[in-house]
Order: structure tokens, then sequence, then C-alpha cells
């Protein structure tokens, strides 16, 4: 397995980073459709490559982080393609939705940080160490001086152990209503940090 810039590869990765997406987010999407393969192709548009790693395996995309200033969107959607997957009235609503969601902007961006998104592994590359692999490979080969991670589900607790052993530190946690959690099953979204001094983190460990 190695790890690449999306935009660098020498294949179009699109269509497999859009399926392991849809993967990963298909249940918070339902409403606009059940199946993750509209969903992919609906979100396919989107993946602005130059903010993507990719980890390949085979010849495929296996699993998927973006990492941007916090100025710039790693997902940028397009009114037309949402409209031509999801249909006018749910592409309608996609097009109002999916943005505050998916591609808000920080209101006070932070200076030299990095902002890791989207850390998603294929299902049958799961627990083999990728997503490991390509956050240290991030926090390498980017010149940021710290790294944050907003807003992880906190029954997501595979994901929080493994960024607490990379050296990440919880800063943040958001509360749900108790109406919010019983409908999607989350008590709270919990944020992180890692400054890169103070990390120990090395690719190849």
């Amino acid at each position: 397995m190695e790890i690449y810039r999306a935009n660098e590869l020498n294949f179009d990765c699109r269509e497999d980073i859009a399926t392991i997406f849809a993967e990963g987010f298909t249940q918070w999407l339902g409403y606009f459709s059940k199946d993750p393969q509209v969903i992919a192709q609906a979100f396919a548009h989107a993946f602005q490559l130059e903010y993507f790693f990719v980890a390949v395996s085979g010849g495929r995309v296996v699993g998927i982080v973006a990492c941007t200033d916090c100025r710039h969107l790693s997902l940028k959607f397009n009114k037309s393609e949402l409209l031509r997957h999801l249909g006018w009235f749910k592409g309608t609503i996609a097009e109002r939705v999916l943005p505050r969601e998916f591609a808000a902007p920080f209101k006070n961006p932070p200076k030299n940080t990095g902002s890791i998104e989207f850390v998603r592994v294929a299902a049958q590359a799961r627990n083999s160490g990728v997503a490991s692999r390509m956050l240290k490979t991030v926090i390498a080969q980017t010149s940021y001086a710290d790294f944050i991670i907003e807003e992880v589900a906190d029954t997501n607790l595979a994901a929080m152990a493994l960024y607490q052993k990379l050296g990440f530190i919880e800063t943040k946690r958001r509360p749900l209503s108790v109406k919010q959690a019983q409908r999607i099953g989350i008590n709270a979204f919990v944020s992180w940090k890692l400054t890169k001094d103070h990390s120990t983190v090395l690719v190849n460990n």
C-alpha cells in the first residue's frame, strides 16, 4: 500500500474516492438516497483532488483523507450535477444543504493550520492500519504547525482512539439535544487538535 496525493495519480480516482465516501456517509444522507451508488455519483464531481491524499493498494484507492489550509474547501458542489443525479426536487435541496454540512468555511480560519477532513477507509481494507498510515503521511508531508479535526461523532470510538494515539488532544465537545441524539444515535461531536512540534508521529511506525 502506498499513499499519494490524489491529483498526482496516473489514473482518475474520483469514482473510487466517491465510492469510499458514500460507504461512510450514506447513512447521513438517506433523505437524498439510501443507495450508496447514487450518493457516490452525486458527490463525485465535488472532490477537490489537490486537497486529498489517497491510499492505493492493487491499483485501487482503499482510503481517503483531505487536508486543507482552513481557507480553501475540499468539496465544491455543482447544482447541475446534483440535479442530474438526485432529481430536480432533492437536487435543489441538496444544493442548499450539502455545502452547509460538508463544505462550510471557517468563520475565523486559524493560521498555519491544516484541517483534516473525511478520513475514510474502504470496507475491505478496514482494521489494517490504512487510516493511521494516511494521517501520518499528511502530518509528515504538509508544512502546517497545527492540525485540527472537527466534529467527530462520539460513537466513532475507533477513530477517536487513533487520533489520541497520534497525539491529538480533545479541544471541544458539542452536545446534541435529546431529540437530535435519538434521531441520529450520537450524543455529541468532538473536535481534536495536534501540534506538530509536540507530535512523535513517524510515517513508518
